[in-house]
């Protein structure tokens, strides 16, 4: 299924401040998230906007993943932006201030606290990057 084919009937959901989307993700600060066209964004993700989360279009996010732009445990504070296309497996972090480019890919489990380039794959605890990816655009 390509992705025109997946998202056919994509719509905007739904987001209130700290309650569940339809999707069972959790947004919190929604004045500070702005959300692309034709995202996909898993089950039980919780999303903390308090100084601003960009997710552009086409961005896909697993489910289980906490996305913060701040943390009480060492004080960090930044924006966090998911380029255009990127792609984050389930149960990832990723930390405040963090960019992850254009078509990206994170893979599954990983902890993300410093920027990811475009067009390669990071994995691990801390992330690094694996390898430069062969695909560059996605739809």
């Amino acid at each position: 299924m390509t992705q025109t084919e997946r998202f056919s009937n994509w719509q905007y959901p739904e987001i209130k401040d700290g309650i569940p989307t339809k999707y069972n993700w959790i947004v919190q600060h929604i004045k500070r998230f702005k959300l692309g066209y034709k995202t996909d964004i898993g089950a039980f993700t919780y999303i903390n906007a308090m100084y601003g989360v960009t997710i552009e279009d086409n961005v896909q996010i697993g489910s289980h993943c906490s996305i913060y732009s701040v943390s009480t445990i060492d004080d960090k504070k930044g924006a966090v932006t998911l380029k255009k296309g990127c792609r984050i497996g389930s149960h990832s972090v990723v930390m405040p201030g963090v960019t992850i480019g254009e078509n990206a890919v994170v893979g599954a489990f990983s902890f993300v606290n410093v920027d990811i380039p475009a067009n390669v794959t990071a994995v691990g605890i801390p992330v690094r990057i694996l390898k430069e990816s062969d695909k560059k655009n996605i739809e």
